[in-house]
């Protein structure tokens, strides 16, 4: 049996690689192992509960304001136990976090093999977004398999001199959407179910972004305040992200407002499950400018840069950045212009087919010898 430990530790990546577990586990040859940090303790373990994933090995390094150190330290050190007792064949981690490269920087010290799943994804700036872009990149650097998303994330891989075992699989969110989304969904926050969906525009916020701490921050909220102030047909939505940092922010601007709903983070499937009946996305989040447009919503991205330019290429997703004027132009806009707001609505995303995982596991059965056929890249 191949042995392949996935190794995340914060709910966005547990989103991500759980439906990928699953996947492994019912390959015959495989023998799928799960490893979580616990970077983000009470939002992973939701993502494990909705998708049933029950971890092999915690380490459980959670504190209270943790540093990016303490963070990539701890993962280390639990790292080296991990894969002592565990003994995998292949380590597996997610996109860019600080698990993501202690992860795959632990397996490289132990002579495992790494395979990155989001890879290729830039920004070309390593301040911005931060510490991600970093982490992304030197994860590349060590990764012996890539599973891209997009061809453009293959290209990035490319130009730095990344040629072998590149695979284009479109990306495992969208195979989580397939599992979450349902028509008849009840949440378990009753204010959610009695929102008048189908009379009001219903605006989701996320915003938690370490480089939009200080006055980014400031502008996007006030921007936030300020739509829902001037537009009575909507209800602004916003899950606080339990950073004490970000969860002053909204107390600071936001509490109070009109038509402002600032909740606890939600469960996966229940975020899903109200994306699918929102309006509208302004988020800083890099998940929800995939998951959004491929349930036909328009995302505003509060941030300077992203590093998800097909969906900006393919007209789901536009970057209103973080000046409090430029936001509230860009949201009046698809409040006020049907037309502008169908573009957005009905452009095709770019991210994949929902079938991301089965490429990624036909991809590692192969290059192991599992299987004869090298598994055909996702074309969007």
């Amino acid at each position: 049996m191949l042995r392949v430990m996935s190794v995340f530790g914060t709910r966005p990546e547990a989103i991500k690689m759980c439906p990928l577990v699953k996947e492994l586990a019912s390959r015959p040859g495989i023998e799928s192992l799960c490893c979580v940090t616990a970077q983000h303790r009470q939002m992973l373990d939701s993502v494990l509960e909705v998708f049933g994933v029950q971890p092999d090995y915690d380490l459980d390094i959670m504190t209270p304001r943790q540093t990016l150190s303490s963070i990539t330290s701890k993962c280390l050190l639990g790292m080296d136990e991990a894969i002592e007792r565990l003994k995998p064949d292949m380590i597996l981690v997610h996109g860019d976090t600080s698990t993501t490269f202690a992860g795959a920087l632990s397996a490289f010290y132990h002579q495992v093999a790494v395979g990155h799943v989001e890879a290729g994804l830039r920004t070309y700036d390593k301040f911005s977004p931060f510490p991600e872009e970093m982490n992304r990149v030197l994860t590349s650097n060590i990764a012996d398999m890539h599973f891209c998303p997009t061809m453009g994330n293959r290209e990035n891989l490319i130009k730095e001199g990344h040629v072998r075992d590149l695979f284009i699989t479109g990306n495992t969110v969208i195979d989580a959407l397939k599992t979450t989304v349902q028509p008849d969904y009840r949440f378990s926050t009753e204010a959610l179910n009695k929102l008048p969906y189908a009379e009001k525009k219903v605006l989701l916020v996320t915003c938690h972004r370490r480089e939009n701490y200080g006055e980014p921050m400031k502008q996007i909220m006030l921007a936030l305040r300020q739509v829902a102030e001037s537009h009575e047909e909507i209800e602004l939505v916003y899950p606080v992200h339990l950073s004490p940092v970000v969860r002053e922010a909204a107390d600071r601007y936001l509490r109070g407002a009109p038509r402002v709903h600032l909740i606890d983070p939600l469960p996966a499937d229940e975020m899903h499950n109200l994306m699918a009946r929102c309006y509208l996305v302004l988020t800083d989040s890099g998940g929800l400018q995939e998951e959004a447009p491929a349930l036909g919503k328009p995302v505003l991205v509060l941030r300077r840069e992203t590093e998800r330019p097909e969906a900006v290429a393919a007209g789901t997703v536009k970057l209103a950045g973080v000046v409090q004027d430029d936001i509230v132009t860009m949201a009046e806009r698809l409040l006020r212009d049907q037309s502008a707001y169908e573009a957005m609505a009905h452009a095709v995303n770019p991210y994949g087919d929902g079938n991301a995982c089965r490429r990624i596991a036909d991809a590692i059965e192969w290059r192991y010898g599992l299987r004869t056929e090298k598994p055909e890249d996702y074309q969007a």
